[in-house]
């Protein structure tokens, strides 16, 4: 089993079509983000077989060459957003050092087996959750309870209200869900400060015998 196989057998539904009609239309006539090609880019970084952390995410950045695929993530050249700044703040009272990834650039944590994932995958520029409701929810929806339903021990990180009602697709005997608020600076002081998920995260993860991520 492999992503392609599963993303695949997603594109063959009748919702994915209507969504790819419509994703070909914006990318047509209108500036989306992220990159075409970068689409489906938490996937190729994160191998199905490798995969111990699901991280959700909202929707992508929407500002111009911020998104690139991954949840959180910039591109190292581009200024870090706030939810990124206040993410690596909580690395580091945590750990007392800093990110690994401190340039925006969160790749090395996908190649470790963190899976960076919104659920949409796509934003006209300059309008957050444009895309909200044209398919990509029943997506990543169905992707969540394929890998609840086929892996074991996966650790599932929900921050903010969205993510967190994700709770009900995940198998909870088989699985680890950490939740808090989001690292907005809209709700980061009302408890993601303080999380402890990164640490949290690797505990988890050498008590099943894993390799723990470098942050």
């Amino acid at each position: 089993m492999n992503w392609n196989n599963i993303i695949k057998k997603e594109q063959e539904k009748d919702y994915y079509k209507n969504l790819e009609t419509f994703i070909n239309e914006e990318y047509k006539n209108k500036v989306v983000f992220p990159p075409r090609d970068k689409i489906f880019n938490a996937f190729s970084l994160t191998k199905y077989d490798d995969l111990k952390v699901v991280i959700l995410g909202q929707d992508p950045y929407h500002g111009l060459g911020q998104a690139q695929g991954l949840a959180f993530s910039t591109p190292s050249d581009i200024k870090n957003p706030p939810s990124l700044v206040n993410i690596f703040k909580e690395i580091n009272s945590e750990f007392n050092v800093e990110s690994k990834c401190i340039d925006g650039d969160l790749t090395p944590w996908a190649k470790q087996g963190v899976l960076l994932i919104n659920t949409i995958l796509t934003v006209e520029e300059g309008k957050p959750k444009s895309h909200e409701k044209k398919g990509w929810l029943t997506f990543t929806d169905n992707i969540i309870k394929h890998i609840s339903k086929e892996k074991r021990n996966i650790i599932f990180v929900l921050w903010g209200a969205p993510a967190i009602k994700k709770m009900k697709l995940i198998d909870e005997s088989k699985h680890y869900i950490l939740t808090a608020p989001h690292p907005s600076p809209l709700s980061s002081y009302r408890g993601f400060f303080g999380c402890n998920h990164f640490k949290e995260i690797n505990n988890i993860l050498e008590s099943i015998a894993k390799k723990t991520i470098d942050w």
